[in-house]
């Protein structure tokens, strides 16, 4: 959440700079900062009458040592209407001020310098790419196919236990899976991000305070009776961590990975490239995630980066790095490289991991500071996270790039954990 000390001291820059965003900002500032003056403004007033209440307080005490009943007694009738106005002045204090919050709420993350201009993800930026494109044989399957031949995931018997996008993995699917998963963890916490296993379900506030509310409401599966929230992403409850906290400025960086399973409504996604594991409503992801002081975050993201895509050398994969335009960032992302990996039989590259440098939007909403040794000063933390990596088009990918007449062959890195140098 940008503060609100922040948009009224740099009213244009922030409307200027959201516009890459493709976000018009000009009508939600306006409003902001006039229902901040009102409510400071109604602040004012229940103060100025709780000023006479007090001081026509003092005044019965001294008519009544005088004998003045009578005039006491009109002024207890006046202090009676004053603390009515005041308890009115503050309920409407109260609802200006939510409605301040929700639209505060509401505003986007400013983008990063660097961020590009564009509208969507035809206009992000390669900043880098591999060439070591496989190209496609007339014989190649896409890994729905090779699933099925080779008895590794049932996308059927998943639709009839749940439903589209939630896949059955079996056999060597599943180690398959498993492999990765540990994999990742392991190459993580050699990097130094310590383990952690999060809960699946988070509440509203949990919500709120990484940014998935209230702009991404719709997109996430809902229990209505308990109020929670199942995770879109690991992200969620791991900074949710230090929500409310003041952390020890010299324990920063603090770097935690996790595996969770995530979910995902994919509200809107119907009539696109839905087939296979291309686009899920529930899929395995291990997440990296970092709080930092500011003025190190951005050389942290680099750090990031490279972990990522030192994840993808190891795995063999054809991949590149694009920076997010202003169109395809994510509401509460400062700045977004994305990871691709090439799909041989689909020939189409395929996004697995964003990696985000969030500066303090995250860390205003959960109210995550950090202070150094003797400094009696709270500074705000910034928070980046990276996915270390979503599984699904990971073994889409892995599939369909590794086909030969003997099978699929493994990298080298996953062989050991799935006791094969081939699946056949």
């Amino acid at each position: 959440m940008l503060s609100l000390k922040f948009i009224q001291e740099n009213k244009e820059t922030v409307i200027e700079r959201l516009a890459i965003k493709n976000f018009d900002a000009r009508e939600p500032i306006d409003k902001i900062i006039a229902l901040d003056n009102l409510r400071k403004s109604l602040q004012q007033e229940a103060e100025s009458k709780q000023a006479e209440m007090n001081r026509i307080a003092k005044e019965i005490g001294k008519l009544m040592q005088t004998g003045q009943k009578e005039e006491a007694e009109k002024a207890r009738q006046e202090t009676s209407q004053l603390k009515n106005d005041i308890a009115e002045l503050s309920n409407r204090r109260n609802e200006v001020s939510n409605q301040l919050t929700d639209l505060l709420l509401r505003i986007p993350n400013l983008p990063h310098a660097s961020v590009p201009k564009g509208k969507s993800d035809a206009d992000n930026e390669i900043v880098k790419i591999v060439d070591n494109i496989p190209q496609k044989h007339e014989q190649d399957l896409p890994h729905w196919e090779l699933a099925k031949k080779y008895d590794l995931i049932d996308f059927e018997t998943g639709v009839k236990i749940t439903g589209a996008g939630f896949p059955l993995y079996k056999g060597m699917g599943a180690r398959l899976q498993r492999a990765l998963i540990t994999f990742f963890l392991d190459e993580n916490i050699k990097a130094g991000y310590q383990e952690v296993q999060p809960p699946l379900m988070v509440n509203a506030d949990s919500g709120y305070g990484t940014g998935q509310l209230p702009d991404k409401d719709g997109q996430m599966y809902y229990v209505n009776e308990d109020n929670l929230y199942l995770i879109p992403t690991a992200e969620v409850p791991v900074t949710n961590i230090y929500r409310d906290m003041i952390v020890e400025g010299e324990k920063l960086p603090i770097k935690n990975t996790a595996y969770s399973a995530c979910f995902r409504r994919e509200a809107g996604s119907y009539g696109k490239d839905v087939r296979g594991l291309n686009r899920l409503h529930q899929f395995d992801k291990v997440e990296i995630v970092q709080i930092t002081r500011p003025e190190l975050s951005y050389e942290a993201l680099d750090g990031m980066v490279k972990h990522v895509e030192s994840l993808l050398v190891k795995l063999e994969l054809p991949y590149r790095i694009v920076r997010l335009c202003g169109g395809d960032i994510s509401f509460t992302s400062a700045l977004t490289y994305d990871f691709e990996v090439y799909s041989k039989a689909q020939e189409k590259w395929l996004e697995v991991s964003s990696v985000s440098n969030f500066e303090e939007f995250q860390a205003n909403r959960l109210k995550l500071r950090f202070k150094d040794k003797g400094d009696k000063k709270t500074t705000t933390c910034h928070t980046l996270n990276g996915s270390a990596l979503a599984l699904p088009r990971i073994v889409a990918s892995l599939l369909e790039n590794n086909q030969c007449a003997e099978g699929i062959r493994l990298p080298k890195v996953l062989q050991a954990f799935m006791g094969t140098d081939m699946i056949k």
